[in-house]
């Protein structure tokens, strides 16, 4: 087991948390106030990992919990409306900015996935782990998101 240094987890993780955090809350500001605030837990929690990987899973679990606790309280309290337009491009250095763009009119639940799958390179079950579901429900997420960025993309290319 290994106790992960604050300072070294900053340094290795903290550009993947921003971008977990930005494929569900869409704001530059927000997505830091999520990473600080996963960066805070570490701090008050102090866990022991097996590995540095499963300490990324584990930081990448909070920081997308973390995330959605703020995307149901901005909704609740200001309809889901944000001032704030970063373009996805700050987090994610994508060379298809069509792609990316397309990624990010997904529903958030395929964010997420599309993100830990094709970004994070995790796999069906260890995405399962991540976000606490079953890998069926990971399967079907990523399928439905597959369609539905085919369907954008096909959109964006009729309207060019």
């Amino acid at each position: 087991m290994i106790k992960l240094e604050p300072e070294i987890a900053v340094k290795m993780y903290s550009s993947d948390m921003l971008r977990a955090a930005y494929t569900i809350l869409g704001t530059k500001s927000d997505s830091e106030d999520a990473v600080q605030d996963a960066f805070l837990k570490l701090l008050s929690k102090k866990p022991s990992f097996r590995d540095m990987e499963h300490a990324k899973a584990w930081l990448l679990r909070v920081t997308i919990n973390i995330s959605k606790s703020m995307l149901r309280y901005r909704n609740s309290h200001y309809g889901g409306e944000t001032d704030c337009n970063t373009a996805a491009e700050d987090y994610f250095e994508e060379k298809n900015e069509s792609v990316l763009s397309a990624v990010m009119k997904l529903p958030q639940d395929f964010r997420t996935v599309v993100f830990l799958y094709y970004y994070e390179e995790y796999s069906t079950s260890e995405i399962a782990d991540i976000l606490h579901c079953p890998v069926s429900t990971v399967t079907t997420r990523l399928s439905r998101a597959r369609k539905t960025l085919k369907t954008i993309l096909e959109g964006e290319l009729r309207n060019e």
